[in-house]
């Protein structure tokens, strides 16, 4: 069986331990090289996941005619710049959220890729593989809750660690970019439609100057969605989606877990059960997913226009807390 050949750009720690341990899970996907700016770094992470080479730079590997495939876990403010240069190196692009630093940037990403048709890009939305999320969503267009009105989402981890990316502004750290962006996603994935108007209001660190809160309203033509991020609390996720006739509850909407089932909760007039899901890592499903997309030169599941869609309310969102009043979009 034919699979795509992966290469990783950076040895983040998230991408060492999650994202790429499950990609090579894949039934579609073998990880067949890893680049640092550091070789000795690339060297003993490629050696503790039985990657085959290592690169000291992320030019030698954009170079490795025997890679089919980036996955860019960069940190944000290099997630264009370097999704452009793998595009231009002829190699198929999946990158991590959020897509850009703004809407403007992402479109530049795209404008890109319609230069080169015949390669794959695709911002890395892995909770919408999940077939919790699947369930979910085809729940809402079936009318199983009657007519959509409100989704709402909570997503919030305590890190106050200074060298943290998460906490450094200037490469867009802060709660909306880093988790934030999940709210918004999911908010416009349910309603299958973008938000007219939003309101949101952000509280800043005092050293950081990253958004450690932010929560903000959305209007949509049909009901609204509300959402709160946190980078300083005790760490919470959960996403409620609601309906004239029932609702429906994701327990760990964002990090489902690989070692043991998910749950939902389902409520239709007045009665509630509990679907529960097999054990599956979304990662996998992901890169195999987009895997499949090149093999067989098909839509990939997310295309750029949504991420740039999504950059779009996340600078609405920046400008509303900013000026304290609505933003139309």
């Amino acid at each position: 069986m034919k699979k795509i050949r992966w290469g990783i750009l950076s040895t983040a720690r998230f991408g060492i331990n999650t994202s790429v341990p499950a990609m090579q899970q894949g039934e579609y996907s073998v990880v067949s090289a890893l680049a640092s700016r550091d070789l000795a770094s690339a060297q003993s992470a490629a050696k503790r996941l039985a990657i085959p080479k290592a690169y000291g730079s992320y030019e030698e590997l954009l170079a490795d005619a025997e890679i089919d495939a980036i996955y860019n876990p960069l940190p944000n403010h290099l997630h264009v710049p370097w999704s452009i240069k793998a595009l231009e190196a002829g190699k198929h692009v999946l990158c991590e959220k959020p897509i850009a630093m703004s809407a403007a940037e992402a479109q530049e990403l795209l404008n890109v890729s319609k230069r080169y048709p015949h390669l794959k890009a695709m911002e890395a939305f892995m909770y919408r593989h999940h077939p919790q999320w699947q369930t979910a969503l085809q729940l809402v267009r079936d009318g199983q809750i009657g007519d959509l009105v409100n989704v709402h989402s909570y997503f919030s981890y305590h890190n106050t660690d200074p060298d943290n990316i998460r906490n450094r502004k200037d490469i867009g750290g802060g709660a909306l970019m880093d988790i934030g962006c999940y709210c918004v996603s999911l908010s416009r994935f349910i309603f299958a439609a973008e938000p007219k108007r939003l309101a949101a209001r952000a509280e800043s660190d005092p050293t950081f100057g990253t958004d450690r809160l932010t929560s903000a309203v959305m209007e949509f033509d049909r009901g609204s969605a509300t959402f709160t991020c946190a980078t300083q609390l005790a760490g919470y996720q959960r996403a409620t989606i609601y309906g004239t006739r029932g609702w429906i509850e994701i327990e760990i909407p964002f990090n489902a877990p690989n070692d043991r089932p998910c749950n939902i909760l389902v409520n239709r007039d007045g009665k509630t059960e509990q679907i529960t899901f097999n054990i599956v890592n979304q990662y996998t499903l992901q890169g195999d997913l987009f895997a499949r997309a090149v093999l067989e030169n098909q839509p990939v599941f997310t295309p750029l226009e949504d991420a740039v869609a999504n950059m779009r309310v996340i600078d609405a969102v920046i400008m509303s807390a900013k000026r304290g009043e609505w933003v139309s979009l």
